[in-house]
This record gives C-alpha cells, sequence and structure tokens, in this order.
C-alpha cells in the first residue's frame, strides 16, 4: 500500500538557511520534510528573505508572522539583564515564552479556519526547542480533532559538578531556577494534550512527567547535510596527529582545557590542534597558547562560513569536543559524516551521538579530571593511531544510516504514521527492515483524538 502524503502545518519561529545552531536544524527539517510530505512552513519575518531564496514561494509554501516589535523587547530586556555576547542563554530562555506565546495565538489566528476544515492531517510545532517554552495550541487542536507534535525538545541539562566558575562566566547562574518552568501556564496542557512529544535527549525524555510519556519518543534533532559535508577523509592517521576543535570560543565549551591537555604532545610534534570558531574567549586562548609556547601547533582560525569547516575538517584526525554543557552537538554528527573520528566529554547530547565503535567518550568528574581524561586519551591515540581510521569509517556509516536530514523525514514520518493510526510507539535510531510493509492508511484524526 502507498503510503499516504501528509498535509503538514509546520511551525518553525526561527528555521533559517543562511544560519547556524537552531534555525539551521529547522530549516533543514523542514526542507526534508517538504520532499515526502506537503508541507506549509510558518515563521517569523526576519526568516522571509532567506526562505524565498531557497525557491519557497510565500503564500503557497510559507506563511510570515510578523511579531518583530515584540522580538526586539525581549532582547533588550534580556541585555539588560546581563545577557548578550553569546552569554546569559537562560535569561533569553525565560524570556522566550511570551514571544511564541504571541507567535501561536497570531498562527491559530491565521489558520483556524483552515485547521477546522480539514485542510491538514497535524501540527507540528518544531520550535522554539526549548521545553522549558509552552504551547497554546494543544487544547485547541485537541477540541477540533488535529493531531499536534511537538518537536524534538532538548535543553537544560545541569551544569556538573566542579564548573561553577564557568557556569558564572557564561551569566548562567539563573539556571538553577530553571525548574521553575513547570509553574507556567500551558506546561502540562502542552505535554498532555501533544498527540507525539519528541525529546531530543535522554535528559530531556527524562524530565517528561509520568502522564505524558506514552506519547513520547526520543529523536536527536541534529543532522547532516551532506551538500555541505560530503567530502570523505582519504588520510590515513599517523603522528604528528591532526586534531579540531570547531565551536564557539565561550567557556562551557573548554577549549582551553583541550588545549592544556594537548600541550605536551604538541610540544614533542606529535600532535597539531585547528581551533576553528571564534567568541569572547578568543583573548584568552591566544595568550594560553604562548604561554604554553605551543608556537604553530595551535592554530586559531577564527570565525568559518559553516559551509566551509568541511574543508579544513576533513585533514583532521580527531574532532575533540570537550564541551561540558552541549544539549545537542551537531558538529560532532559533522565530524562523523566526514570519517573524522570524535572524541567527546562523557555528559550530555554528544555522548548520546556515538557509541563504542564510532567515539570515544572521556568521563569526568571537574577540570581537572577532564583535563587528565583527554590528555590520556590522546597520548593513547598517539600510540594507535589506526584505531582513528577505524573509529572514522565506523562513524561515517552511522551518519549515513540514521542523522542525514533525509533519514530525519523518514524517522518523523514513522511518527506520524503512530500518530495518526495509534500503532506501536517506534525506535527511531533503528533502521527499518528493507522487507518492512508500507505503513497503514492512517485512520481519520478525528477518530483517533475522541
Amino acid at each position: 500500500m502507498k503510503p499516504r502524503r501528509y498535509r503538514i502545518l509546520l511551525l518553525a519561529e526561527v528555521a533559517n538557511p543562511d544560519m547556524v545552531s537552531v534555525p539551521l536544524v529547522a530549516w533543514s527539517i523542514a526542507a526534508a520534510l517538504a520532499k515526502v510530505a506537503d508541507v506549509h512552513l510558518v515563521t517569523h519575518v526576519r526568516n522571509r528573505d532567506a526562505i524565498g531564496a531557497r525557491g519557497w514561494q510565500e503564500g503557497r509554501d510559507f506563511t510570515i508572522i510578523d511579531t518583530e516589535w515584540l522580538v526586539r523587547g525581549i532582547f533588550r530586556t534580556a541585555r539588560l539583564l546581563g545577557a548578550g555576547e553569546e552569554r546569559g542563554w537562560t535569561i533569553f530562555q525565560a524570556l522566550a515564552p511570551l514571544g511564541c506565546l504571541a507567535f501561536e495565538r497570531a498562527t491559530w489566528a491565521r489558520f483556524a479556519g483552515a485547521l477546522r476544515a480539514g485542510d491538514y492531517d497535524l501540527v507540528h510545532r518544531l520550535t522554539p526547542m526549548s521545553p522549558t517554552t509552552p504551547s497554546i495550541l494543544g487544547p485547541r487542536l485537541k477540541a477540533i480533532g488535529v493531531p499536534l507534535v511537538v518537536g524534538p525538545l532538548n535543553g537544560g541539562l545541569p551544569w556538573p559538578p566542579g564548573f561553577a566558575e564557568r557556569m558564572h562566566r557564561e551569566r548562567e547562574g539563573l539556571s538553577r531556577l530553571r525548574g521553575l518552568h513547570r509553574l507556567l501556564p500551558g506546561y502540562r496542557a502542552t505535554r498532555r494534550d501533544a498527540a507525539a512529544f519528541l525529546a531530543g535527549s535522554r535528559h530531556t525524555l527524562g524530565e517528561i512527567p509520568r502522564y505524558a510519556r506514552p506519547q513520547s519518543v526520543y529523536l536527536p534533532e541534529n543532522g547532516i547535510d551532506p551538500t555541505r559535508f560530503g567530502k570523505v577523509r582519504v588520510r590515513r592517521a599517523q603522528a604528528p596527529l591532526r586534531g579540531a576543535f570547531v565551536g564557539r570560543l565561550v567557556p562551557y565549551k573548554c577549549a582551553d582545557l583541550l588545549i592544556r591537555a594537548a600541550a605536551d604532545l604538541i610540544r614533542a610534534g606529535t600532535l597539531t590542534l585547528d581551533i576553528i570558531g571564534d567568541g569572547p574567549d578568543r583573548a584568552m586562548l591566544d595568550a594560553l597558547v604562548a604561554d604554553l609556547g605551543l608556537g604553530d601547533g595551535v592554530t586559531l582560525h577564527g570565525t568559518v562560513a559553516h559551509i566551509r569547516v568541511q574543508d579544513l575538517l576533513v585533514d583532521c584526525d580527531l574532532l575533540a569536543c570537550p564541551s561540558i554543557r552541549e544539549f545537542g552537538g551537531g558538529v560532532v554528527l559533522e565530524a562523523m559524516a566526514l570519517g573524522v573520528a570524535p572524541i567527546v566529554a562523557d555528559y550530555g547530547g554528544p555522548t548520546e551521538l556515538v557509541d563504542d565503535d564510532t567515539g570515544i567518550r572521556v568521563p569526568f568528574s571537574g577540570p581537572e579530571d577532564l583535563v587528565t581524561g583527554l590528555r590520556e586519551t590522546l597520548e593513547a591515540l598517539v600510540r594507535d593511531p589506526a584505531r582513528l581510521d577505524r573509529i572514522g569509517s565506523a562513524a561515517a556509516a552511522r551518519v549515513a544510516a540514521l542523522f542525514t536530514w533525509d533519514r530525519k523525514a523518514e524517522q518523523l514520518l514513522r511518527v506520524y504514521d503512530w500518530v495518526q493510526a495509534q500503532g506501536p510507539r517506534p525506535d527511531l535510531l533503528t533502521t527499518p527492515p528493507a522487507d518492512a510493509p508500507a505503513p497503514a492508511e492512517p485512520a481519520p484524526a478525528s477518530a483517533i483524538q475522541g
């Protein structure tokens, strides 16, 4: 039986192909879904030009919601409260529900009639991806028999013990009060009335209350675009190994700990490091490289366009991700796609993307422990560089099987099938057998929501 082509109203306040992080994730999922379903994207006015430049037609393919007056006020308020310079993210998240509420109200006003008329099979609220931001749409959609899919949601990973100094440098003291988001109007309804609630991390999945677990599914939000990360690493690992760090230069990313861990090997000429990215810690890292006498063994590239990152990364033997509060870890998947072996701090999102064959996890109990673990891992790899080649090859195969955007769209279709037909809850990080039967024709939305 031919699978049904779903009609999806896809809500993504931030979805932009010219940006990185959440906006790029949202756009990539929307574009992949549009290949296999009839998607109408609802997004913020700031994304209009970038989406239009990709050939999407406003009115036919996407609708613009303009809440710029409120968004500007939220950013101004957040800066007055201490956010800025790529820090204080929790402050922004505490204010974000105001903008989301306005966006959803405007969306409901625009599409309520079409939803009641049955023009869409389901509504998927893709962003915001923070679990702290509730939705007002669940009860309204349930009342008219239209399923709501929410997520993947990710965030709120607690700071690990021993990193209080970095937490304060990040201006993240407010994160200790994050649990108050459960008191927000709509928190319970968002989880109770969603037909499917997607958790982007094991931590987020563990935070879901008991009453919402039957409709909850684990699905990491990140993926890779083979047109941006389609090269294949051909070099074989040998001393001097070439390692890379890719990311913002901010305290929780811990690029300084990586440099300290690698210092002896760099001075010995058995390892070099490429630091790709920029941020407020750049001057500190420049000084650290000089103080440790690492010379040309560390190259700080500064900002590199996302589409150019693979040109540097594909010539490396390993990617080190020492970040100690990473919700997702898209850069880990990007390295894996190229066949570059990832080394990750064993906490948060990145450690969920790899297994024992496709990456190396470094356990830690504090900053010095992380330095020691990274150092010992790098020393072992210098002694056995062929291990990096084996890991890199397995990592590329894992990404191709589970983490491309097209694969992500297929996983979401399995969620939609589950929501419509109320079949078994899908395990989205497994590959369906080649001879698996086609999904049954979904039941009408009204039949499953009553």
